[in-house]
């Protein structure tokens, strides 16, 4: 086992629940069909790495196990999964926190499931600037965070205004109210809307290797979004409040 564990917040691909804002727009079953590509660039990308690769999922009753083992069949035996437990984000993530702590992990980096090109060099840097900070985040593009590691369970979320732009500017605040130290990773967007799509299809296309199941997908979709205006927007959805991840 290794001393990190690396967690993914994410849901059971469900119509009518998964990514509602983006499906407004492109529809559920395709929303269904892109979140499983990203899942699976995920799975594939962390499972077996030096990090032991978690999902905290909803919703609490699937076995979500046997779900991403089809995404990622050869690494399925890298792979755990625990359901999430709180009444807000702020709960769930604090809650992922203390269960890796329970489990002896010395570290434990948590990310989105919305940023499919999230590289094994971001993971590894987060690691590594946990050797001197308590808190190392990757912010978002609107104020928010893609990335939080900490070494133990340590509480920057009560009070975090967890839907506006300042969550990553309350979350330092909050940290260093408490003595703890604070390390700033490079910017990142995660895809929430058509806008944050479109970016992400552009970025893949350029380079696939990024996120290689979909960018496929993406390819095979693209008179989609061709009649669509090329704009980049705020992003980020692991802070948000009003979503599960």
């Amino acid at each position: 086992m290794s001393d990190t564990a690396l967690v993914v917040m994410a849901r059971y691909p469900e119509v009518g629940k998964t990514k509602t804002r983006l499906a407004r727009t492109i529809g559920h079953d395709e929303t269904i069909r892109l979140y499983r590509a990203f899942l699976a660039d995920l799975a594939q990308r962390f499972a077996g790495q030096p990090c032991d690769l978690h999902w905290a999922y909803t919703p609490a009753g699937v076995d979500y196990h046997a779900f991403v083992a089809t995404l990622a069949p050869v690494f399925a035996q890298h792979m755990r999964c625990f359901p999430q437990q709180g009444a807000d984000l702020g709960a769930r993530l604090l809650n992922v926190f203390k269960w890796t702590h329970e489990r002896q992990f010395e570290r434990t980096i948590v990310t989105s499931s919305d940023s499919p090109q999230i590289s094994r060099e971001i993971v590894a840097r987060a690691r590594e600037a946990l050797d001197a900070a308590d808190v190392v985040l990757g912010p978002a593009e609107d104020g928010g965070y893609y990335l939080i590691a900490m070494r133990k369970p340590y509480d920057v979320f009560s009070s975090v205004p967890m839907s506006t732009g300042a969550v990553t500017r309350k979350t330092i605040e909050l940290a260093e109210r408490q003595g703890l130290s604070v390390r700033l990773l490079e910017p990142l967007f995660d895809i929430d809307e058509l806008p944050d799509l479109l970016r992400l299809a552009q970025l893949l296309e350029a380079d696939g290797a990024l996120a290689p199941v979909t960018a496929a997908y993406l390819a095979t979709r693209k008179n989609l979004y061709d009649n669509h205006i090329h704009t980049h927007a705020p992003t980020f959805d692991l802070h948000r409040a009003d979503q599960p991840v």
